[in-house]
């Protein structure tokens, strides 16, 4: 017989957002290894919650991709090749700047582009001071993303959209995956970052289509270029989030 549900917990999807987000963590953070199968008995004693939202979390993971299915059922974390994230940030670069040429050429909401300026600007004040401590790295990470999704939104698509939303979600793909890790090394990076941010969004009001999208496809190789630093550095790779899940070239 399959589990039956108390009618209180059936509704509560907080109980499911609950095991999402600490799974995640647990993910993340190291505490489950690459390659390691995931017990959901385990789980319900460790994170508090059912089994039904664990197994809903473990789904919504596998989509994400930082859990493999097995065949025979269950899960394992997942490990990543250098190869698997160049790959993903190359993707979230074409997608981007498929939405900057759409919205370029279709035309962006007056609004959309208002509130995209005014990010750009707080970035400005962020980027200001000659030192950025780790709040400023704070507030640059939340503008950028907001930025990000502002210019997905600009197409006017909501297929677009939609699939950019998922390749922002693969691991290590997002525009911050690699920000609070090399800003330290290089504030001058962000500034050349935010120099793209400032002429995609013109370039879009200004209508140029092809200025757009390539634009926004060189923007992803800034990611690319923090990734390959960071791999380098084993003072800077532990600093970003889910490290532990990286398998570096050469190792197995």
């Amino acid at each position: 017989m399959g589990e039956i549900l108390e009618p209180a917990e059936a509704a509560a999807p907080s109980q499911t957002v609950k095991a999402e987000l600490r799974l995640r963590e647990l993910v993340i953070g190291g505490e489950l290894q690459p390659g390691q199968r995931i017990a959901e008995l385990a789980l319900v004693e460790r994170i508090g919650v059912s089994r039904t939202p664990i197994r809903a979390a473990l789904h919504r993971l596998a989509e994400e991709g930082l859990l493999d299915a097995l065949p025979g059922g269950g899960f394992v974390v997942r490990q990543f090749s250098e190869a698997d994230i160049h790959d993903a940030i190359e993707l979230r670069g074409t997608l981007e700047g498929l939405a900057a040429r759409l919205a370029a050429e279709r035309g962006a909401s007056p609004l959309l582009l208002s509130q995209a300026r005014e990010c750009v600007a707080a970035i400005d004040e962020v980027l200001a001071p000659a030192t950025l401590d780790e709040a400023a790295l704070a507030d640059y990470a939340a503008q950028n993303a907001r930025l990000h999704e502002l210019l997905a939104a600009m197409a006017g698509s909501s297929l677009v959209q939609r699939q950019l939303e998922r390749a922002t979600a693969l691991p290590f793909a997002g525009p911050n995956a690699f920000v609070l890790a090399t800003a330290a090394r290089s504030r001058e990076s962000l500034l050349v970052a935010q120099a793209q941010h400032r002429a995609a969004v013109e370039a879009i009001a200004a209508r140029e289509g092809a200025r757009a999208e390539a634009l926004m496809r060189e923007h992803a190789r800034i990611a690319q270029d923090n990734l390959r630093e960071a791999l380098k550095s084993p003072r800077t790779l532990p600093q970003i989030p889910g490290a532990g899940l990286i398998r570096r070239r050469g190792l197995r």
